[in-house]
């Protein structure tokens, strides 16, 4: 047990006391003094910042309060990638020598071109700390058993087991296996503990219930930590996951750009505590303005720690709401309310939009269907037409039509869209082991 841990003891409430439950002043004047000497570093050593401030007409000496960051530009993948093709191989919006980088993860590349997210020593420590907070506020103690079954390769999720091990848990190196297979190690080890991504936990629970288990019997899993995909957010999925696996289900947010889980959901599932001591968040309008608390807009991040890549006002193209109201565990950082999709995912139906998560959330109120589904686009005659298809539960055998009549009125209540709704028997979609894909948008060029 390390020493940190065994000053902290398992019976304490808070990884870090003090920080974790100081005002929302001193969080924006902890913030505000490492946001300047973040820009200061990102100003001189990064030839990318340098030449962008400066096209901007602003220098760190502008930044007197967190408001003043609006002021300097933004960027977004689009920019890493670029950035990274034309001074590779790490590309010059890195601030530190190739040297002092001793790790690197990198995006999934589904564009072609995977975007690498380096790290010096110090960062890369950072990130572990943080990681064994949120662990911690979500209930894991090292009694556990934690199985981390998300892709050890390159991607950044991979070392968030370290997390784990420094709280204290016995931790199983799981990755990417086949599910038979880690259900398997899941009884082997008696796992209490798993972190994988939504769709793929209600995927590993059916599989299970295939083979003559009954996860909330005969597995001991009592927590589920997801990321990855929305789910984790919408109060009828996790209930769904929840009563599969009697278990309970932690949503946490993090992307490759800046480090693994960057918010997390502490005991009381009540939004996803946010890594404020590292990362300053902007939540924006269209028009590039803030959103009032509770409204929808586009997550924009900086960094304030990582010192190999500043991230000066990233771009993430995650939807997503927020409160600063302090949580009923104690804790004063500012919580994400829900990441309700992204800005490519998001479907305009006859003017309106509409995220994969909006529909998601009136699939899971029915018990009829087994939670599985797929929207299909297409344009006929110049028009719009949005398809849900959905699975049955297995031995439905009530009335069709009626069931489907009763989901499109459901979902035209909630988002206002219309939808034609077609059944499918269950296991017709195809599965995903990790990310689902749940639009088919059969429009072609959607402005042509």
């Amino acid at each position: 047990m390390s020493a940190v841990l065994a000053q902290l003891g398992t019976e304490r409430r808070f990884w870090a006391p003090a920080l974790e439950t100081q005002s929302r002043a001193d969080w924006d004047a902890l913030k505000l003094e490492r946001l300047r000497r973040h820009l200061r570093h990102a100003a001189e050593g990064s030839p990318y910042y340098r030449a962008a401030f400066a096209a901007a007409g602003v220098g760190p000496e502008d930044l007197r309060t967190l408001d003043d960051l609006r002021r300097f530009p933004t960027l977004d993948k689009r920019t890493l990638r670029d950035r990274q093709l034309a001074v590779p191989p790490l590309g010059d919006i890195v601030a530190v020598p190739e040297r002092d980088v001793v790790y690197v993860c990198a995006s999934s590349g589904s564009t072609g071109v995977p975007t690498a997210s380096p790290f010096t020593a110090e960062d890369f420590d950072d990130w572990i700390d943080y990681e064994a907070r949120q662990f911690w506020s979500s209930g894991l103690r090292p009694e556990d058993r934690y199985g981390h079954a998300l892709n050890l390769s390159l991607f950044v999720g991979g070392p968030c087991v370290l997390g784990a091990q420094r709280l204290g848990a016995l931790s199983v190196h799981a990755g990417t296996l086949p599910s038979e297979r880690l259900l398997q190690i899941a009884q082997q080890f008696r796992l209490t503990a798993l972190w994988t991504t939504p769709s793929y936990a209600w995927y590993l629970g059916e599989t299970a219930l295939k083979q003559g288990l009954d996860p909330r019997r005969d597995l001991q899993v009592r927590r589920l930590f997801v990321a990855g995909e929305p789910g984790g957010s919408i109060p009828q999925t996790r209930q769904r996951i929840e009563a599969l696996w009697g278990a309970k289900v932690y949503d946490y947010y993090g992307l490759s750009d800046i480090f693994g889980s960057c918010a997390g959901m502490c005991e009381q599932q009540d939004g996803l505590h946010w890594a404020e001591d590292h990362i300053h968040w902007e939540v924006l309008d269209a028009a590039g303005e803030p959103v009032r608390e509770g409204e929808r807009g586009e997550l924009v991040l900086t960094t304030l720690t990582k010192r190999a890549r500043p991230m000066i006002r990233f771009r993430t193209g995650d939807i997503v709401s927020f409160t600063t109201e302090p949580c009923r565990c104690g804790r004063t950082s500012a919580r994400l309310l829900g990441v309700h999709g992204r800005l490519d995912d998001m479907l305009i139906v006859k003017g309106v939009n509409l995220f994969p998560s909006d529909v998601e959330a009136v699939v899971r109120r029915f018990a009829e269907f087994n939670g599985e589904y797929r929207l299909v686009v297409e344009r006929v005659q110049h028009l719009d037409r949005l398809t849900v298809e959905v699975e049955t539960a297995p031995g439905f055998v009530g009335d069709a039509p009626g069931l489907a009549g009763r989901f499109a009125h459901a979902l035209k209540s909630a988002s206002g869209v219309s939808a034609e709704v077609r059944l499918l028997a269950p296991e017709t979609l195809p599965r995903a082991t990790h990310k689902a894909r749940r639009v088919d948008d059969r429009r072609g060029a959607l402005w042509g």
